[in-house]
């Protein structure tokens, strides 16, 4: 995310400190300006670079010197962003919230609450399971409801937004992980005979997670957990859902 820094220039003139301009000269003035112009764009510049560290240290420092003023709320909306992309996920999630809650109304709230989702999503495998090939469904999805709540806060508030379209890809996404997680721990009790615990489990991702991709799974799981509980009537009801809203599923896929 990047400013003009034309635009920069003239702020910085605007909201440098009233006591400064008392005291010092124009050309002193002008030199404050210069300075703290040179500072932004070389946070930005390490930004770009991936050198987030030096980013945020500079970014920090300007937002020290002046901490109340609508330079700081930019420098603000540069922060989060450097701190999420720098792996610094609680950092940038602390400044997000910190952001909308003293500016309400700010035109780039969006922007606040897209980075908090960002910072909570779980965005692939991580390093454990490409190193020994374990797939995602099979841990927790650590943060995800936390994810998809800052996302659809997002896309509900702010729907022409133009991080809208990318986070309704991520609240899919978060809602297929999920359910994808809940089938697998379903599975993992059917397998053992515990055909009840299967059954509300599988029957609990196909309610809060209507729409997922995982639902023909779930579905299969509810039928053969009713199967084995002597429930034959269920079953073939539910193998009818099942036949109907997805006919082209197969349970070994």
């Amino acid at each position: 995310m990047r400013f003009d820094l034309r635009h920069f220039r003239l702020l910085l003139i605007a909201l440098l400190p009233a006591a400064l301009f008392a005291c010092a000269s124009n050309e002193e003035q002008q030199s404050e300006v210069q300075n703290i112009t040179e500072a932004y764009e070389m946070a930005q510049t390490a930004v770009k670079r991936g050198n987030y560290r030096r980013g945020i240290q500079i970014f920090e420092a300007i937002q020290a010197r002046y901490p109340f003023s609508d330079l700081s709320r930019q420098i603000q909306l540069e922060l989060m962003y450097a701190y999420y992309k720098g792996g610094q996920r609680e950092e940038a999630i602390e400044a997000a919230d910190t952001f909308m809650r003293e500016n309400p109304i700010h035109p780039r709230v969006d922007y606040a609450l897209y980075i908090k989702g960002l910072s909570y999503f779980e965005d692939g495998p991580g390093i454990l399971e490409r190193w020994f090939r374990k797939g995602v469904t099979q841990r927790p999805p650590k943060d995800a409801d936390l994810a998809y709540s800052s996302l659809r806060r997002l896309v509900e508030r702010f729907p022409a937004s133009q991080y809208a379209p990318d986070a309704e890809q991520r609240m899919i996404a978060i809602k297929n992980r999920m359910a994808d997680y809940e089938n697998y721990v379903a599975d993992y009790y059917l397998r053992r005979g515990a055909y009840v615990a299967a059954l509300n489990r599988a029957k609990g991702a196909l309610e809060a997670y209507n729409g997922a991709s995982g639902n023909a799974l779930s579905l299969h799981i509810m039928a053969t957990a009713y199967d084995n509980l002597g429930m034959t009537e269920l079953a073939t009801d539910t193998r009818r859902v099942l036949a109907e809203n997805f006919p082209d599923f197969s349970a070994g896929s």
